[in-house]
């Protein structure tokens, strides 16, 4: 098979008759004798060796952790190996038919020597490229070595994590996906006339080959394994300017599937790219682009690695007992009006421990800036973004709540830990069906007595219909609000001031039921006192959450 049989034998290979004829088997490449023709037009189109493991479906990690030189040598191993079979398979045949008379023979000669020259032009040597690959751009040639791993590993050691674990994350031009569709397209037509079954689907991502390349060594170099869910992610990514417009003509052949969103610098993602390739028919697409692709002149630029550890969610109780301190950071027409908040309280300490990079600070429900909360608390939690230390064992944890507590006098925090993200939506469930305790000081207008206060401990599932109040007009939307006053008791101060105790249903406004709000609150403590009346103080006494579960002092 001229000169392919000169080819050196750097493996030895396995052979297996079956129905008389051999399977050829690459020990290390898991390569059989269909793939012969597609490692042919893959090689003479410019694809690099790992992407014709990709195409022939070879999904062995090890494969892909070899070296490209090793790789190379393999794949003409193998074909040398595959040439020489067929030689002498045909060489059996003709030995097995009965020999032809002399004058055949003479006749034949010329013919002949055509057939074998043709034969010789057909079968022309392989030779591995050494050009940038057509289908990964260089992402399997140049970046599958120790060199680039160990880059990328200096900057997960400077980001200066704390994990056990670690997934890849890897990011690639969306034209790579045209590119492989168009190599595909490439060697359909082996697949097809050697019966193989073998699927688009089948083959190897270009994604995955990657990982299966360099993951074993950034495991050794980070002396953690690489796994397929961590919480600690380490992305690398990679462009390629070159060949950006690769996807362009897909926006007018399927131009359904390419739309502008709020996020993303081009329509031309590779969800939309994939989608556009799943609708374009054979011949269109090949109208469009040429079958193989054309050879680039430069390779992929990677992009900054960068890592990101999952969000750590911390839960507890706090108490508020200052009346000049707002539950969130008081802003008002981008001025702040007050100095801390019960969330930078607590959140301080836990950034600074957990070194994160920010948080999200959600509770159930809120108390005014001159609310306390007493009691057992108000449920909180805080979602911790990119901690760069995740784990924390309970004495570590119940330590940082008495940082938080010895930090200030204004709050105070029971029952910290750590919860799932699943765990937080516990706080929310059913919240309006949940209910609260409060304790107000009222003022009346009119002087009072004790008997005057006796009718309000009567009054049992009052239900009232509360309009957005005007003092959050500007951050709530306007609506009529029923909820249920569930019961109340009164304690006798002196003539113009008594003590209400409220029971009521999650979300009521307690403010606007005492004073009425100009009337947007019915009924209202006003009209059953036939007074007028106002709060002039307000206490949180117990919010009725089971959540998060208390923990033993």
């Amino acid at each position: 098979m001229g000169g392919s049989a000169a080819l050196p034998q750097l493996h030895p290979r396995v052979l297996r008759p079956v129905s008389g004829l051999f399977v050829f088997l690459s020990t290390m490449l898991s390569l059989k004798e269909k793939d012969s023709p597609i490692i042919r037009k893959l090689l003479d189109a410019g694809c690099c060796a790992r992407c014709i493991l990709r195409f022939c479906c070879v999904g062995k990690y090890s494969s892909y952790q070899l070296s490209s030189e090793d790789i190379n040598k393999e794949l003409l191993a193998f074909l040398s190996e595959a040439d020489g079979q067929q030689s002498h398979d045909a060489s059996e045949q003709t030995q097995a038919e009965d020999p032809p008379c002399k004058k055949l023979k003479l006749d034949s000669a010329h013919v002949g020597q055509d057939s074998s020259s043709e034969a010789s032009a057909t079968h022309t040597e392989p030779k591995v490229q050494s050009e940038i690959c057509v289908a990964c751009l260089g992402v399997l040639q140049d970046f599958c070595d120790l060199s680039y791993t160990t880059q990328v590993c200096e900057v997960v050691r400077k980001a200066d994590y704390k994990f056990d674990s670690l997934v890849l994350a890897v990011s690639l031009p969306a034209q790579l996906s045209v590119r492989e569709h168009s190599c595909w397209l490439h060697i359909k037509k082996e697949v097809k006339e050697k019966s193989m079954c073998l699927d688009k689907e089948d083959v190897v991502q270009v994604k995955d080959a990657f990982k299966w390349a360099i993951q074993g060594m950034v495991g050794k170099e980070l002396g953690t394994p690489v796994l397929t869910n961590s919480l600690f992610e380490v992305s690398v990514g990679f462009t390629h300017s070159e060949t950006e417009a690769d996807c362009h003509f897909l926006a007018t052949t399927c131009s359904d599937c390419f739309k502008p969103t709020k996020n993303k610098a081009s329509v031309f993602t590779r969800m939309a790219v994939v989608k556009a390739l799943e609708k374009i028919s054979d011949a269109k697409f090949l109208r469009h682009y040429p079958c193989p692709p054309v050879r680039p002149a430069s390779k992929c630029t990677p992009v900054d690695t960068t890592c990101l550890h999952a969000s750590v969610f911390i839960a507890g109780r706090y108490n508020k007992f200052s009346r000049e301190l707002p539950q969130t950071p008081w802003v008002i027409d981008g001025e702040r009006r007050m100095e801390g908040s019960v969330e930078e309280l607590i959140a301080d300490p836990l950034l600074s421990s957990f070194r994160a990079d920010g948080f999200n600070f959600s509770s159930s429900g809120r108390e005014d800036v001159d609310v306390r909360t007493l009691g057992n608390g108000r449920p909180f939690a805080m979602e911790l973004l990119n901690p760069h230390r995740a784990k924390f064992n309970r004495a570590e944890v119940r330590q940082l709540q008495e940082v938080i507590n010895a930090s200030s006098d204004k709050i105070r925090v029971r029952d910290l830990q750590i919860v799932t993200r699943d765990a937080m939506g516990r706080m929310k469930e059913g919240e309006e069906e949940k209910t609260k305790s409060y304790s107000a000081l009222i003022w009346t207008k009119k002087a009072i007595t004790n008997s005057d206060l006796d009718f309000i401990a009567n009054i049992k599932e009052l239900k009232i219909d509360q309009k957005t109040p005007l003092r959050v007009l500007h951050r709530r939307p306007l609506a009529v609000r029923q909820r249920v006053i569930h019961s109340m008791s009164a304690s006798y101060l002196d003539t113009h001031h008594f003590r209400l105790q409220l029971h009521t249903q999650a979300g009521t406004y307690i403010k606007e039921f005492v004073h009425g709000d100009f009337g947007r609150t019915k009924p209202n403590l006003c009209a059953l006192m036939e007074s007028e009346v106002d709060i002039l103080e307000l206490d949180v006494e117990s919010v009725d959450v089971d959540w998060p579960p208390a923990v033993p002092e």
